[in-house]
């Protein structure tokens, strides 16, 4: 199901606004729910996103990778699946506030049913920030907007990752980003469905911690290659400021 205009009916004393200056974003975000993180804006940029046409996004939560990806790449349409009623609306209500609507497109559905709604090898890139949480496994959170960000309550790992190679264009790329627990269930699940890795990183929070989640980058119908490991993203450099990368990376400078 689509939203066709932008709802009115979100209550103003529930939401925060919050900005992103480098992209020119005002952004609504529950107060009490799920609220993106820094990982969503690592992963915009690790896309590297600038001359694609056609973009989709897998669990878009209030929008904030597909409005970002629509100003890194002003030529694209972008398509944000959510399964979340209430985060699709507020996605909507985000692109339509930031004069986005014409370009992104959200979709109130689930990742296990994207077939009915794009046709397969049509996008050039896909993004994604999937629940890392397995089914049963960890502390709930029973928020429910928070649960489905967290852990996987319908789609698994490998149906992101299937339903991102439907998607996905020969020539295109596939971006995720992930929790490192299930870095050797996702080498698994790509090569059971014969996707390339074709770039990782490892994000820090600082030098001396361990990796908090990673980057990757996966590719369909090409010969397995070298993979790219690059240097680690540190995130702060004493424990309280962002390092220059991430700070580049926010703010543009």
């Amino acid at each position: 199901m689509s939203f066709d205009l932008c709802p009115l009916t979100f209550d103003a004393d529930a939401l925060t606004r919050d900005e992103l200056k480098r992209f020119g974003l005002i952004l609504h975000q529950p107060k009490d729910g799920y609220r993106f993180t820094l990982d969503p804006l690592l992963l915009c940029d690790f896309s590297g996103a600038c001359a694609e046409q056609t973009i989709a996004d897998l669990g878009a939560g209030s929008g904030v990778m597909a409005l970002v990806l629509a100003r890194m790449a002003p030529q694209a349409r972008v398509t944000a699946f959510e399964q979340d009623a209430g985060a699709a609306g507020l996605a909507v209500e985000n692109a339509c506030q930031n004069g986005l609507a014409e370009r992104v497109t959200v979709l109130h559905e689930d990742v296990l049913h994207i077939r009915g709604h794009l046709p397969v090898s049509s996008c050039d890139l896909v993004v994604s920030n999937p629940p890392y949480r397995k089914q049963g496994k960890g502390r709930l959170n029973f928020h429910p907007g928070r649960l489905a960000a967290r852990h996987e309550t319908t789609a698994t790992l490998a149906d992101f990752l299937a339903a991102a190679k439907y998607l996905v264009k020969p020539t295109g790329r596939i971006c995720l980003v992930y929790h490192p627990d299930r870095l050797s269930d996702l080498l698994v699940a790509a090569a059971e469905l014969k996707l390339t890795v074709l770039r990782l990183r490892m994000v820090h929070g600082t030098p001396e911690a361990e990796a908090k989640v990673f980057l990757v980058e996966l590719a369909k119908g090409r010969r397995h290659g070298a993979l790219q490991v690059l240097p680690p993203l540190i995130v702060r450099s004493d424990g309280q400021n962002y390092t220059a990368e991430v700070r580049k990376i926010l703010l543009g400078t």
